[in-house]
Parts: C-alpha cells; structure tokens; sequence
C-alpha cells in the first residue's frame, strides 16, 4: 500500500479560484487527491499515511519566482541551483525560472540542458529561460524554436535590453509565431552615466550622476509600441518607474499583450537606502522614490502588475565591498520576499493576503503557463504552509550569499513547511 499524505485542519487558499476556508487536502502519488471539510478520514488508520496537522497555520499554493539569479555555470562561487533552490524552498518557492546570464550563456540548447539536468536534484521545479539574443550582445537572434525544444519557458536577456528597435521587432514577430513570451529588461544604457542609483538627489550626495528613470521610461514606451504592432506577448521586469507603470495600465487597457513584474525591494525601498546600506542597495533598475514606490504597489493593488518577481541576485561580499561604482548590482531575495510582502502590502492594507498569494504565484505561472499556482482536486501538491501573523528574524540564509539590506530585521510570515510534488522540501524545525 503507498503512502499518502494528509494534511488536516489548515487554512486553504487557492490563488487559481480565489477560494478560502478550513480544509483537509489528502495528497496521493504527488497530487492533491481530494480535498475536504475536517473530518476523520479512512487513510488515517493507515500506518503509511503521513498526518500533517496544520491547525492555525495557512496552506497555498507553493510560490513561483519567474526571475532568478542561480549562476550556475559560470559563478558557482555566488550561488548554485542546489543552493538556490534550497533558499527558494526556504522561502515558501516550489517554482523558478532562471534566467540566462550565465557562462556559457542560455543561448543555446546546451547550457539549458545543463541546468534542467541539475534542477532536477533540488527537490523544486526548476525552469530555464532562452536568451533573445546570442551571447546576449544584442546583435544576433538565437534560435527560439531550439532553445523552446530543450525546455526553455520564456525568452530573455535580462541584465541588458534588446537596444536595436528592428531587431526587437524581429523578436517579437518570431515570439509571436511560437507563442513564447519575451520578458524584457528595460534600461537604456546609452541614457546612463553610472548604473544602479537613481539620477536624483542622492546621487548627488554621493557626487554621481546616476541612472535616469528615463532611460526605463523611453524602452517601455518603445516596446509596448512594438508589442502593439506585432501583437507580440512581453513582460516588463522588475519595473522602477512610475510613468512605467501608468504606460503598462493604459496599455493593458488597449488590449495590449502586456504583463510587469515588482520586485521586494522596489515597493520596499527608495534611493535614501543607499545612504544606509551602500552597495547593498545598489541595484538595476535604481531605487527610486517614494513615489515610485507607491506607484508600484498601486500597480499591484489594481493588477497592472500581476507579478512579483524576487531577481535574486547572489554576490560574493568581497564583490558588494567595492566602491560604488564598481561594485555589481543586485540582492538575494528567494528567502525575505514572502516575508516583505506581508510586511509592506498586506498588513498596511494595500493587498489583500490572497493577492498577494496570487501575485507570487497564479499571477506568474499564468503569464508563462507553468503547472503551478493552483490547490485543487488533480493538481500537482506543491505548497506552502505558513503563519502570516507569526515573527521571525533574519539572521542566517541558505543562499551562498549574504548580499541583502534585510540581515538582522524582524519580519512577519513563517514559512513552517514546503512541498513539492507531495514532498516535504522545506521543514522549518
């Protein structure tokens, strides 16, 4: 007789339906089997059975990250995908998709294989994306339809935009044809004097010129456009600006095949933090201010953002201890982003729990078509379970890296278990 898993008394919420309630879920062969009221089930009786009671705790759908940093090959001396995904596990992620700045780069079918073959060990699905362009020097189209028959989900060059306007045109008619999404970073490296700083007035402190929300803006006008010309599918990347997110509403509301990502730290910090944390708050695109801030989580609150995106980045210290301006950008985020979403969106009341759920988890795996997002009857049992009212302080990380102005802060949202595909990846004691 298999064993099953049961999981009692807990406080259901399906991001995929938006139901909510006090279920038992009987989990069977890494699928939910059933899902119930309380009650006594027969499986209990069984030795095999493994009981769970999650009395006061929440049950979800596991977490999806659409955006993630693993730095495998190339950099493994930051991050890995096994220790990547056993800080996503952490932090209540049952799905990632890696992104393609990597050595050698996701720009051919190799490297994909490589890091589908090693996701496989990490007990979570682990994705991969496809580079847009080769090397992702912005010159040369890869082969999309190769990069998609080796597992690609999405096709990227985060870390650069494609610059050259008929060749993102060309991306989009080809993305178009496959029926692929092109996730798109947005910053103009011909506006930018020193990157990961706003242009703004602690910039000016600091004796630097900065990025400018310009060079964010005058993309994303540009490839919404295109994306309306071709009818092409994109995604904004962690977005910045708020203009960039009133173009991405209007767009939407013009039927435009659009979608942007938020990511922790945007609608967490604004460019005062670099005066506080230094390089652990340089990041692209720059924090910016209070009113972008606020304008992101509007765009989250109204579902102009339907994303939230960790763009977990791992550096060694040695790396973030740089000056400024030569230090990399990014921080880590797969094990604080639960955490900073309770923290600053539902309990000041500006996202409901659910939507904030939905937005780390039906919300991407919708946008790149992903098996996950959903606690139903037949779906895959890949969950999170948690207390949202509960505390706990960061102060160690699974992550190779450290590189977060978040170290040593309390925080709301316990993540007491992780499962996937029915098995426990994730046990906080």
């Amino acid at each position: 007789m298999k064993a099953m898993l049961l999981i009692k008394n807990g406080y259901v919420c399906d991001p995929a339906s938006g139901a909510e309630g006090k279920k038992d879920l009987l989990i069977d062969e890494g699928r939910i089997l059933r899902i119930t009221d309380p009650e006594i089930h027969p499986e209990e009786k069984r030795k095999e059975t493994q009981v769970m009671d999650c009395e006061g705790l929440v049950i979800s759908a596991g977490l999806v990250d659409p955006h993630v940093h693993f730095r495998d090959p190339g950099q493994t001396y930051k991050e890995d995908i096994l220790t990547g995904a056993a800080a996503a596990a952490k932090g209540g992620f049952t799905s990632v998709v890696m992104m393609g700045n990597t050595n050698p780069h996701m720009d051919h079918e190799e490297t994909i294989r490589y890091v589908l073959e090693k996701g496989k060990r990490t007990g979570i699905h682990c994705y991969a994306c496809g580079n847009i362009t080769m090397e992702m020097a912005g010159q040369t189209l890869t082969d999309f339809r190769a990069l998609m028959d080796a597992g690609a989900v999405l096709l990227t060059d985060d870390g650069k935009p494609v610059v050259k306007e008929k060749l993102m045109k060309d991306a989009c008619l080809q993305a178009v044809e496959l029926h692929k999404v092109l996730s798109l970073h947005e910053e103009n490296p011909e506006l930018i004097t020193e990157n990961g700083i706003n242009a703004g007035e602690v910039a000016q402190k600091l004796g630097l010129t900065g990025s400018p929300r310009q060079a964010e803006i005058s993309m994303v006008d540009r490839d919404i456009r295109i994306a309306e010309e071709t009818g092409a599918e994109l995604t904004i990347q962690h977005i910045s600006a708020a203009q960039s997110v009133e173009l991405i509403r209007q767009a939407r509301a013009r039927g435009v095949k659009i979608h942007a990502e938020a990511a922790p730290h945007h609608f967490t910090l604004t460019e005062q933090a670099v005066l506080k944390y230094g390089t652990l708050a340089k990041m692209n695109p720059p924090l910016r201010s209070e009113a972008d801030r606020k304008a992101i989580i509007e765009g989250l609150a109204d579902g102009t953002i339907e994303m939230i995106a960790t763009d977990h980045a791992p550096h060694a210290t040695a790396e973030k201890e740089k000056p400024f301006v030569q230090a990399p950008s990014g921080i880590i985020g797969l094990e604080t982003a639960f955490s900073l979403g309770i923290r600053e969106l539902v309990n000041p009341g500006y996202l409901t729990l659910m939507q904030l759920l939905q937005r780390m988890s039906s919300g991407p795996a919708g946008v790149y078509a992903l098996p996950a997002g959903s606690v139903s009857e037949g779906a895959s049992a890949d969950l999170v379970i948690f207390d949202p009212a509960e505390n706990w302080k960061l102060e160690s990380l699974l992550s190779k890296a450290s590189n977060t102005p978040f170290l040593g802060e309390k925080m709301p949202g316990v993540i007491h278990d992780t499962i996937c595909s029915g098995k426990v990846v994730y046990h906080r004691y």
